[in-house]
This record gives structure tokens, C-alpha cells and sequence, in this order.
């Protein structure tokens, strides 16, 4: 189904939210919302955008490595196991909030702007463009998005819409390795794609977006890293350290937002999910029916790695 098809099906499901009457709203007690996911969200494919946490993924030097590990009986000091107590559970420690797929609030930077618990559930779900700058990557690799690569994008795919949330794609993702080693010399090299501070101030004070996202774990490669300084201590918000981009079309589809709510946290293990058209073909569907989860080899603790593997 072409993206135009399945958001003018959208539209029409939506349109019937408007507040004519209590008749048109909520038809056989059936919403308007809950007709537009069987006509439109049931059938479209979902890509997920996020990082698997594990302690050896990249992360800044200055916070340092995580610690994942089996949860015990503090009556006992003895982890909790299947065969003992029917169940287990696992105890993270983790160095920082700023690891993995994250959401950053502005209050990261500048105290008297929002934390992460202080974010507006209005985040849930947004309009999502995606802007590859692939090619300038290729050819140098510390390259940030600017304004003239905004406005190439909107001249072939139309305006980017106020309220959406914008993410870069550069492929830097594919770098990423949970190797500790590896992952330490990818979160030190300085050499990584970013979004300039004028493509910044462009897509939230000219198209009035909700914020932006980039697959790297910092927005730019300059000294004070001004384009991350700038959105925080306007109030903006950022994601950071997307994944498969490659796989979500420029335009036509939603992005689902979640993340933990810490009280006072300056940071969030983000999940980030697309909501595509059936004919994107990347993603995965919503089941006809849907069935208990498929079994698979026993989940089991690796020592070497430090988390549970099958």
C-alpha cells in the first residue's frame, strides 16, 4: 500500500476525534482511535530503532563500565534460580543514564529545564523523518548535517512537519560492537559523523520540531560540543545512539517513544520503534492472532559475558 494510501486511511480514522458530538465520536462504543489501529497501526510494520543494552557497550570514558549480574536473596547472598526458587532475576549496575539508545533531557545540561521523569507523555507517538547524509559520510567521516542538506531533503520529500521528530541517519551505527575492548576504542574515537548547531536551530526555530535524533553518542565533533549545549539550555531534547535507520523509509511513518521514568534522571534508556506503511519491507507485523511467545533454548547466565544468553 503506497504511504499516501495508509496516512490518508489514517486521516479519515483520525478525523472522526473532532469534537462534533458525542454520536460521531464514539460510534457503538467503538472510539475513533480504536478504529484508526484496526484500519491503519494493525496492519503497518513495526522497526525497532534501539541498541540491546550490554555492560560492554560503548559509552564515555568518564562514566565508566556497567556491571549486569544475577539478582540474590539478601536473606541468603545467594542468587535467585530457577531450579531453587521457580524464577530468576537480574541486578544491573549501571555507571551512568547515558548508555546505550538514549533520550536526553535538557535538564542533562541545564538543571532548570525538564528531567527525564518531567517529560510530557505527549512524547508517545510523533511524525518521524529520516535525513541520510550517507554520502557525505563516506567521503569524510566526521561530516555534519547542515541546512542546505535540510532543504535538499524537503525539496524532494516535501516539509518537514512541525511536532515530528527528525533522525539522522549516517550508518555510524554499524560500527557498534558489544565487544568492551572494541567498544571502548569506538566511544573514544573522535572521528564520527554529528548535526551541525545551524541545522539544529533550523529544524526546531524554522520547522518547530519535536527534537532530533543521531546513531552516534554525541551531536557533533566540535570542542564545546555547542550543538548538544545549545538544545539543552534552550529546553530541547535529543536522541541519541539510533540504530537501523537504513531500514525506515525518509518519510510517512510514526516513531513510537518509551523510556524508564527516574525520578530526577538526566538521562533515559530509550526504546524507539517505527510504525511504517505494510509496504515498507523491513519490520515486522502485528500477528491475526495473537499467541502465547515462541519457546526457545533455556535462557542461562554467561560469567564471560556478563548477562544471559540462550
Amino acid at each position: 500500500m503506497p504511504i499516501r494510501t495508509l496516512l490518508a486511511g489514517a486521516v479519515c480514522a483520525l478525523a472522526a476525534l473532532l469534537p462534533v458530538s458525542a454520536a460521531t465520536a464514539d460510534r457503538g462504543g467503538e472510539s475513533a482511535l480504536w478504529r484508526a489501529y484496526d484500519q491503519t497501526l494493525s496492519r503497518a510494520r513495526y522497526i525497532d530503532l534501539t541498541h540491546t543494552l550490554t555492560p560492554g557497550a560503548p559509552v564515555w570514558k568518564g562514566f565508566g563500565p556497567s556491571v549486569f549480574k544475577p539478582a540474590v536473596d539478601p536473606a541468603t547472598g545467594n542468587p535467585y534460580t530457577y531450579a531453587k526458587d521457580g524464577f530468576e532475576a537480574t541486578s544491573y549496575e549501571l555507571s551512568t543514564d547515558q548508555f546505550g539508545t538514549q533520550l536526553d533531557p535538557p535538564a542533562h545540561w541545564a538543571p532548570e529545564y525538564p528531567g527525564i521523569d518531567e517529560l510530557p507523555a505527549t512524547y508517545a507517538v510523533r511524525k518521524l523523518v529520516v535525513i541520510s547524509i550517507v554520502p557525505q559520510v563516506t567521503k569524510n567521516p566526521t561530516y555534519a548535517l547542515s541546512v542546505a542538506d535540510i532543504k535538499a531533503f524537503e525539496r524532494r520529500h516535501g516539509r518537514i512537519p512541525g511536532g515530528s521528530v527528525v533522525f539522522v541517519r549516517s550508518d555510524w551505527s554499524k560500527r557498534w560492537t558489544d565487544d568492551p575492548a572494541q567498544a571502548k576504542v569506538l566511544a573514544a574515537d573522535p572521528a564520527f559523523p554529528g548535526v551541525s548547531l545551524k541545522a539544529l536551530e533550523f529544524l526546531h526555530l524554522k520547522r518547530h520540531i519535536l527534537f532530533h535524533g543521531h546513531e552516534p553518542l554525541d551531536t557533533d565533533t566540535t570542542p564545546t560540543l555547542e550543538g548538544e549545549a545549545w538544545l539543552m539550555h534552550h529546553g530541547y531534547t535529543q536522541a541519541e545512539g539510533v540504530t537501523n535507520l537504513e531500514r525506515v523509509p525518509a518519510t510517512g511513518c510514526l516513531v513510537d517513544i518509551g523510556y524508564p521514568k527516574f525520578r530526577g534522571g538526566l538521562g533515559g534508556y530509550a526504546r524507539y520503534v517505527a510504525i511504517c506503511p505494510p509496504s515498507t519491507p523491513a519490520g515486522v507485523r502485528i500477528p491475526r492472532t495473537e499467541r502465547p511467545l515462541p519457546k526457545g533454548a533455556p535462557l542461562h547466565w554467561d560469567p564471560a559475558k556478563g548477562y544471559r544468553v540462550r
